[in-house]
């Protein structure tokens, strides 16, 4: 199949057009027309090599929503024209334990990525959703509820199941205490998901310029971490942190936040981080936790929940040719929404 995306042939350079094709299909295999596809964070710091082992050119995009064009032999939970998504894998062994759980992203075998993965049957480097089409097993693709903005949603695939999956895995609920580091595009869909989930939520900022968002999104205050006094005073106050903090920083200052017993998420930053105490965790038996998005079935899991809760990420919407503008945006930070490029701006030549 031949298509068209926008990639990058080096680090620190504009992405541009580029022609490939897409693997045939296998018996398994669903083929997507991608309508939109959301902007990640980590899409631009893969394309700068901020991490490592990137190898060129590389397409990125893991949030995608797309319309199916054409199915495998045995595909049987897709039809051609069905609205469908497909979020940060493309394969897995599927037969390991943890595969069988539904934690693919900790498949033993190691999960096949959206993009800068390596196909298990051929060896050829996955490209991901800044382009006209994709090839899926069909395992991986998910189910798009009819209630659901189909130009809006696509951050859901991504930001939605990151913040999602240790809301569940730390139980939270009615009558939780939830503190949201950040108000970035995980941030602010942690605090809408937290607040649906029933929890009591307090976002917390370096300055209180965003506590009317904070508060919009389903937040009860914003605590301004760069005030000492405020932050004695939140002492104890909170059973689950989700850190969202995407660079280098020290996460220390905020474990006094916890209750007993209580823990913070690291979602953010990938990589280094600073120095920190062991003080404040054996004071309290608090614990310093890390979460990669979500297994399949609970990423359908978070796609259905925003559709019975009317979630949706706060998106702005762009061409494919505006993406080098909006990386530039992201270095910049600040972004209290997500970028998702909208895949009819791009020709097929």
């Amino acid at each position: 199949m031949k298509t068209i995306g926008y990639a990058a042939h080096e680090a620190n350079t504009p992405l541009k057009p580029y022609h490939f094709e897409r693997r045939e299909l296998r018996d398994e295999d669903v083929a997507i027309e991608i309508l939109y596809c959301g902007v990640c964070h980590s899409d631009l710091h893969t394309v700068n090599n901020d991490w490592g082992g990137t190898r060129y050119p590389i397409l990125p995009g893991h949030e995608i929503v797309g319309r199916v064009t054409e199915i495998g032999d045995t595909v049987s939970q897709y039809k051609v024209g069905d609205t469908v998504a497909v979020g940060c894998m493309v394969d897995s062994c599927l037969e390991c334990d943890q595969c069988h759980k539904g934690e693919e992203q900790f498949c033993r075998e190691g999960m096949v990525g959206t993009y800068s993965g390596k196909d298990r049957v051929t060896g050829e480097e996955t490209k991901g959703g800044y382009a006209k089409h994709i090839v899926v097993r069909e395992e991986f693709v998910l189910s798009v509820p009819e209630s659901l903005d189909k130009a809006a949603c696509a951050p859901i695939l991504c930001a939605g199941i990151t913040t999602y999956s240790p809301l569940r895995t730390f139980n939270v609920g009615p009558g939780s205490r939830v503190g949201v580091i950040g108000l970035g595009g995980l941030g602010h869909m942690a605090i809408k998901i937290a607040a649906a989930m029933g929890a009591h939520v307090t976002a917390i900022s370096r300055s209180a310029d965003k506590k009317d968002q904070a508060l919009e999104y389903g937040a009860k205050d914003l605590l301004v971490s760069k005030d000492e006094k405020a932050m004695q005073a939140y002492n104890n106050q909170f059973d689950v942190i989700i850190n969202t903090i995407p660079v280098k920083h020290d996460f220390t200052p905020y474990l006094p936040l916890l209750d007993i017993d209580g823990t913070q998420v690291l979602v953010g930053q990938v990589g280094e981080m600073a120095e920190s105490n062991s003080v404040p965790l054996l004071l309290g038996r608090r614990r310093v936790a890390g979460s990669l998005i979500g297994g399949i079935a609970q990423t359908q899991e978070i796609l259905d929940f925003c559709a019975l809760h009317n979630i949706l990420p706060k998106v702005e919407m762009i061409k494919m040719d505006e993406i080098n503008n909006a990386f530039e945006r992201l270095k910049e930070g600040d972004l209290s929404h997500r970028f998702v490029i909208d895949m009819s701006s791009l020709e097929v030549a």
